[in-house]
């Protein structure tokens, strides 16, 4: 097929019910994120089928047509976070739908389809079904193969990014499966290579999970809000994002939009919508208490950690630890940490916080009504410094009140040094600084303040200043994080002139990639 038509469209939407339908029992049962509530295949054929539905009942001329009416039915049936991005994903290829639909535009449309998709959610999240979708958008981007040929290497390439999906999100590994979504993803990608080459369905990717008995504790609440005006779209999301996780508004084309979140206030969800237009056919689930069992049995709970600097964030993920990065000066929402702790698995969540404004948003998360179901404990830390060294000691293998207060008392045990640059002219406790002087801080207390410039030479002298003062003190291990404008062999010339002076102190490095301190200090 050189070009897509009106039939192929509707062969399209009737081969997805099918695939998602046969799928669906192996795809409910591999839905542990974001809740373990069994239902992502479900809701992917429930949107579909509403989808084609409405497309079987319309006479449309064109494809365009047919896309643009496959689009309003999934928008206006999208049911769950993964049938409202399915939705989105079907109205990328209908707002795209102009001219020859022919290979180079299913390739232009899967791209617009990633974006759409993307923005409709409120905090995307790695290994799940956006980040397949973005993995496929790439791969065909700018590619003029085919019809046929494009769909082939999009469903390829998803079937590829779907297997690495346990890799990027620490739930899904846990619990040995891929993501769910990103499964019902690559079913309705394989559907269109069905009726654009006739080739036959793959039906693989399904794994397996056990989970205990789930109970109710939060809810699910979805609605069609109309007469919105689209510069208060921003508004929604921030005030739905407030109530819980898992928010998303997608729109339709036409003027609609799917609202979709997971919050414990079903009222303040509504009065949202009503504050901005006019809600309808609005759907109340309950959600299920996210339980999901590791197979072959383990310990059922996981340390997460909420952090400033994005190298500082993935050194952390390379030790499998989920995180939530957080831009330099902001504060997470409570999505933002409610979605963070539904990335781990089991009912004990551990959260290690980077500084004392990250200690107070996990805190107040924590007590939220959507973290009810977990038992969330908040080690409080003032510096990544202490976030490292509270991990340094956590054992998997202990009693979980054990850890954690193992966890605790190294991080309460570090004591802290920093080196800033002065940004303006201040008066402190050692004197007055200038803007561009290196100012040395221990425990938040500025103790010394070196001239400008900020060589590396003065960088190293001052830090060489606070560290002796907090080794004075006793102390086997020093930890430092070089900064953003940290300069590149200042923290090799550190170590170095630290050996000479501290032979019998460990010293361990590494980039933090924060933009508010040259260099972070721990001793313990």
């Amino acid at each position: 097929m050189r070009v897509l038509d009106a039939a192929a469209v509707s062969a399209w939407a009737a081969g997805c019910v099918h695939s998602l339908a046969s799928l669906r029992p192996a795809i409910d049962e591999i839905n542990v994120y974001p809740v373990a509530d069994s239902d992502t295949g479900s809701n992917m054929l429930f949107t579909m089928t509403g989808a084609a539905r409405e497309l079987s009942a319309a006479t449309p001329e064109t494809a365009a047509d047919a896309l643009k009416i496959l689009a309003r039915g999934a928008v206006a049936s999208a049911k769950g976070n993964s049938g409202v991005i399915l939705s989105q994903v079907v109205r990328g290829l209908a707002d795209r739908a102009e001219g020859d639909l022919d290979g180079p535009w299913l390739a232009r449309a899967l791209g617009h389809a990633d974006e759409v998709a993307t923005g409709a959610v409120s905090r995307p999240v790695a290994g799940t079904i956006l980040t397949v979708l973005h993995s496929v958008a790439l791969a065909v981007r700018g590619d003029a193969s085919s019809l046929g040929d494009v769909a082939a290497k999009a469903a390829k390439e998803a079937a590829h990014a779907l297997e690495k999906t346990p890799e990027q999100l620490p739930a899904l590994a846990r619990a040995g499966v891929v993501d769910a979504g990103a499964r019902g993803l690559v079913a309705v990608l394989d559907a269109l290579v069905g009726v654009l080459t006739g080739a036959p369905l793959e039906q693989e990717h399904a794994l397996e999970v056990r989970t205990e008995t789930p109970e109710a504790y939060a809810w699910e609440v979805m609605y069609l809000l109309d007469g919105v005006d689209e510069a208060s779209l921003p508004t929604l999301r921030k005030e739905l994002s407030g109530l819980g996780d898992s928010v998303t508004v997608a729109g339709d084309g036409s003027g609609s939009h799917a609202v979709h979140v997971h919050c414990a206030d079903i009222g303040a969800a509504i009065e949202a919508g009503l504050a901005l237009g006019r809600p309808r056919r609005i759907r109340v689930e309950p959600l299920l208490t996210p339980t999901p069992i590791e197979p072959g049995g383990g310990i059922d709970r996981t340390v997460v950690a909420v952090v400033h600097g994005g190298a500082l964030a993935e050194l952390l993920r390379a030790e499998s630890i989920p995180v939530l990065a957080v831009p330099e000066g902001g504060t997470p929402s409570v999505e933002d940490m409610i979605g963070l702790l539904n990335e781990a698995a089991g009912r004990h969540v551990t959260v290690l916080p980077g500084s004392v404004a990250l200690t107070a948003a996990a805190d107040t998360a924590a007590g939220h009504a959507m973290a009810a179901d977990r038992d969330v404990v908040v080690i409080p830390c003032a510096s990544p410094v202490q976030v490292l060294a509270a991990l340094a000691v956590h054992d998997a293998g202990r009693r979980t009140n054990d850890d954690v207060v193992a966890m605790a008392e190294a991080a309460a045990a570090t004591r802290r040094g920093e080196l800033r640059i002065a940004q303006e002219e201040s008066l402190t406790w050692v004197g007055r600084a200038q803007s561009g002087d290196v100012v040395g801080l221990v425990d938040d207390e500025v103790v010394l303040i070196e001239p400008a410039p900020a060589s590396e030479t003065n960088l190293v002298a001052a830090a060489m200043k606070v560290l002796n003062r907090m080794l004075a003190l006793g102390g086997e291990l020093v930890t430092v994080l070089s900064g953003a404008a940290a300069p590149p062999g200042v923290a090799e010339e550190l170590a170095e002139q630290l050996r000479v002076e501290h032979p019998e102190v460990e010293l361990t490095s590494y980039a933090s990639g924060q933009a508010d301190a040259v260099l972070l200090m721990g001793v313990e």
